[in-house]
């Protein structure tokens, strides 16, 4: 689908979602946030710790660091053994799990809300306390290298992708791989990630996300006790590093051991910044939000119809599958990306000139007020439905607290969305494509690249976080 669907709230949508109770949100003694959502339906409460640190927070040499720290976050500390962590969350009737993104670094529970304070005193432990002997370190390296290989090297469209990803930016750290380049992990020491840890986990650049079965008051009281006593740090100051204007296409070819080739085209674009602003830029990031799932929402979107199914019968299949994403905001530049997987007997430059004509169609001719409201009505019914889960409900509220926006930037989001016209979709399609701003990867197939698959049998299991 076209957007990452944290970053989606509430807008112009049924009273029943609307009448749920507001999150607040607090600064504790210590500046730490603290935001607060009450969900009295199911006596359960997700609990998640937010930290404003991502692979873009990393060096040159250290890439995968963020990631490398995450896990060891589950290795112990002066009063909690390795492993015994996750333990303790399970003998707590609860599930966790962690993950690592270029703006953030977020760890994660669901639990009996009765049960909310032992949780927040395990995970207040770890924050201040994270400590590990260097075998840990050690040991758990390898794990993060067998999740590259598993995840990224053994899987050639992951790696054209990651090449893409390098080549598409420059300067931004946003260039860089999540879990890190193998020559980083290979050199990679317990110190990078000790340093790493006193660098950017610190209460001011935290939050504490609580959603479920709670009363507001309390949890705030419970939170300053635990939480509110963590040391404070400086928090240190981060260097703008902007990625500049592209001036002219570029192209690779990714030759690779693969059965189907793919293409995938990335145009640089504007971004949102804040939910509330009416900017030109702002706007069009709008605008290409909805373009992307007019192309790519729904089943038989326009890619669909076009690429797959050949314009309901009526020419020959151009792809397997066929995709439209846009970022629209981050800490960082995004991107709308079209790929294609053509179909056999395809060429790939075929099914790259029909990408391209879709977005030259609504170009020409505009997008019907059908498709906007199918669109629309969808992310609405999405919205409403992902209410139901508490986990949901902190995520998104934690997403926003990342990119520094308010506790309305949901709602806010979707009725700027819901605000946005047929003309401003066809305008973005006539004014932002433009070649200058285009990167194209292909993933070219190569039985010469060909290695030898080692036997699943012979691959460590990786965990979840």
């Amino acid at each position: 689908m076209s957007i990452a669907w944290s970053f989606l709230g509430l807008g112009a949508i049924p009273a029943l979602v609307m009448a749920a109770p507001v999150a607040q949100q607090f600064t504790l003694s210590n500046g730490m946030t603290l935001i607060v959502q009450p969900d009295r339906r199911a006596p359960t409460a997700a609990h998640m710790l937010w930290v404003r640190v991502g692979a873009m927070d990393e060096v040159d040499g250290t890439t995968g660091v963020a990631h490398a720290l995450e896990h060891m976050l589950f290795k112990g500390t002066p009063t909690v053994k390795p492993g015994e962590f996750s333990r303790k969350v399970a003998a707590l009737g609860g599930q966790e799990n962690a993950f690592t993104t270029r703006d953030v670094t977020a760890y994660h529970q669901q639990i009996p809300s009765e049960k909310l304070e032992a949780m927040m005193l395990l995970e207040a432990d770890r924050f201040a306390n994270n400590q590990w002997p260097d075998d840990e370190f050690k040991r758990e390296i390898e794990v993060i290298k067998e999740e590259r290989r598993q995840r990224t090297e053994e899987s050639p469209r992951a790696r054209m992708f990651e090449a893409m990803n390098a080549m598409t930016f420059q300067a931004s750290p946003y260039r860089r791989p999540v879990v890190g380049w193998m020559s980083d992990l290979d050199a990679m020491t317990p110190q990078d990630a000790r340093d790493f840890f006193k660098r950017w986990y610190t209460p001011a650049n935290a939050a504490v996300v609580i959603a479920g079965d709670v009363d507001v008051a309390a949890v705030h009281a419970m939170a300053e006790r635990i939480y509110g006593a963590i040391p404070s740090r400086p928090l240190p100051t981060r260097k703008p590093r902007e990625e500049p204007e592209q001036q002219g296409a570029r192209q690779m070819d990714f030759r690779a051991a693969t059965e189907q080739a793919m293409v995938a085209l990335a145009y640089q674009m504007p971004k949102l910044t804040d939910p509330q602003a009416r900017d030109p830029a702002s706007q069009d990031a709008l605008a290409l939000t909805v373009l992307s799932a007019i192309l790519d929402g729904y089943s038989g979107a326009r890619l669909e119809r076009a690429l797959i199914q050949g314009q309901g019968g009526k020419r020959s299949r151009l792809a397997d599958s066929a995709g439209a994403s846009f970022g629209l905001m981050g800490r960082g530049p995004q991107l709308f990306f079209l790929s294609a997987v053509p179909a056999p007997g395809v060429a790939s430059d075929t099914v790259i000139s029909a990408l391209k004509e879709e977005i030259a169609r609504v170009a020409s001719e505009g997008v019907s007020e059908v498709e906007l409201k199918r669109v629309k009505t969808q992310w609405i019914a999405g919205e409403v439905y992902k209410r139901d889960s508490v986990f949901n409900q902190a995520r998104e509220l934690g997403s926003y607290w990342a990119l520094d926006m308010g506790l309305e930037a949901g709602d806010q989001l979707m009725a700027q969305l819901n605000e946005v016209t047929a003309a401003q979709v066809q305008s973005v399609a006539q004014r932002l494509f433009s070649e200058e701003k285009l990167t194209t990867a292909v993933l070219v197939p190569d039985p010469t690249k060909r290695k030898t698959e080692r036997p699943a049998n012979e691959r460590p299991p990786i965990p979840n976080h």
